[in-house]
């Protein structure tokens, strides 16, 4: 790919170089915070469907050492990126990454189970509900299968008692809740809130396959504070990497 059509940003502090596409989806908050909770010890294997170029899968990585990353992407261009960008910050032993369609489900990609999976599912399933993306961002932003196929990937793809992380609208936790439900439990809700006076604008899910403890919500994550510092000091810490976002 032509370098022109490409940035090279530094993140989690300096410590993951991320090579991506000046016009398409750009990895930002969300996959800084899905790294910020991805809690798997050494020798654990963790998938992640839709890694894009690798923003929270890297940082994962590099957050978790001596775990073992598989990133899956339907976007041949992103799925190239994320590989290189692997090889870039010295992690191809670690992290790998494939062409594969959530669409298709897991059975397709003929991979044993993991013991944990942390995705970012495209945020839409209804072209009416979002305005007129930009052509290279629709593929990150709309799911042609629903939530509902993201989700049952998901439970194919995780061992039992294996966790699936997610981090989505916050207006759509009561469906994340029921369309894993049938497989999953021991829920836990992080909301996370532009400022400590707003309603969460996102929510981070974790759940247990075949898990049955009761659901705990958790204090919410406040991204900003209003007196104007960009971004609040908890939050600055989870973005350089100095601390993580735990459960």
């Amino acid at each position: 790919m032509d370098d022109r059509q490409m940035t090279e940003d530094r993140v989690l502090g300096g410590r993951v170089t991320l090579r991506q596409k000046a016009d398409g989806y750009r990895a930002g908050m969300d996959a800084a915070l899905l790294a910020a909770v991805c809690d798997a010890p050494p020798g654990q294997r963790v998938l992640e469907p839709g890694c894009g170029v690798g923003g929270a899968l890297l940082a994962a990585a590099i957050r978790r050492p001596g775990a073992i990353f598989q990133g899956i992407e339907r976007d041949s261009v992103a799925a190239t990126l994320a590989g290189e960008n692997a090889a870039l910050n010295h992690l191809a032993d670690r992290v790998s990454v494939r062409e594969g369609d959530v669409e298709a489900g897991f059975r397709a990609l003929e991979m044993p189970v993991f013991d944990a999976v942390m995705t970012n599912p495209p945020f839409f399933d209804d072209p009416g509900a979002l305005r007129a993306p930009a052509p290279a961002k629709s593929g990150a932003w709309m799911a042609d299968g629903g939530l509902a196929a993201w989700t049952g990937f998901c439970l194919k793809a995780v061992r039992e008692g294996g966790t699936i992380t997610m981090i989505h609208r916050a207006d759509r936790l009561a469906d994340i809740l029921e369309l894993l439900a049938p497989k999953a439990g021991s829920f836990r809700i992080r909301p996370i809130a532009p400022f400590a006076d707003a309603p969460a604008k996102r929510v981070i899910v974790r759940a247990i396959k075949t898990g049955k403890a009761p659901l705990v919500l958790l204090p919410p994550l406040v991204l900003h504070d209003r007196e104007g510092g960009k971004h609040s000091a908890q939050a600055e810490a989870i973005l350089r990497g100095d601390a993580a976002l735990g459960w």
